[in-house]
């Protein structure tokens, strides 16, 4: 009896201000200070007439693979988004698409990323710039990496039916944090492939 009770208990909060919801609003705060802090430092050197070194290294970086990596992310973005909605309406398998979907675009990017790291003419000491891509980008691909986990174990539980049209409060969490992930990056690329188009020291 206490067994079948246990199996029929639902799992997760009954909506978005759950406790957790509320944790991952201050880690999203936390980290969002972090990179706020290292893009200061980027435009804070790159607008120093004698700060040693290019900003930046080598001249403006190739926009392709980069470019590619934001779509990505985008889509991948819009993927969960789906998904929150999905839930929202009891779409159970389409909540398992779009986490899926989402999980497998984050880890194409941090791929791509490798080979963007790959073909970068600078080491991470080079100058303060290349320690600034490297450092800012690792720290980017890090907080990617924990996403993807999070996207993966929420499809398998959402495979596992974890969660129905009452109770999803996991979802709308871990979506908050992939969402942060991808905004980040729009900063990042602005940051590294856009500014150095317009103008700013080289």
């Amino acid at each position: 009896m206490v067994e079948q009770l246990n199996q029929a208990l639902p799992v997760g909060a009954m909506n978005t201000r759950a406790s957790g919801w509320w944790a991952m609003i201050f880690t999203v705060f936390t980290e969002a200070s972090l990179f706020v802090y290292l893009l200061f430092s980027y435009y804070y050197l790159a607008v120093q007439p004698h700060a040693p070194g290019a900003f930046p290294e080598g001249g403006a970086p190739p926009l392709l693979m980069s470019a590619i990596n934001t779509a990505i992310l985008l889509t991948s973005s819009v993927a969960v988004g789906w998904a929150q909605l999905s839930i929202e309406h009891n779409r159970k398998w389409r909540l398992v698409a779009g986490l899926g979907i989402g999980a497998l675009l984050g880890m194409i990017f941090l791929v791509i990323q490798c080979f963007e790291w790959a073909g970068r003419p600078f080491g991470l000491s080079s100058t303060p710039y290349s320690s600034l891509y490297f450092v800012i980008t690792g720290f980017h691909m890090a907080h990617v990496v924990v996403g993807v986990v999070i996207l993966l174990a929420l499809t398998l539980w959402s495979g596992l039916g974890y969660f129905n049209s009452r109770r999803f409060a996991h979802i709308h969490i871990g979506a908050l944090y992939w969402h942060f992930v991808d905004v980040v990056w729009i900063a990042v690329f602005f940051t590294f492939y856009i500014t150095p188009l317009l103008g700013l020291r080289t």
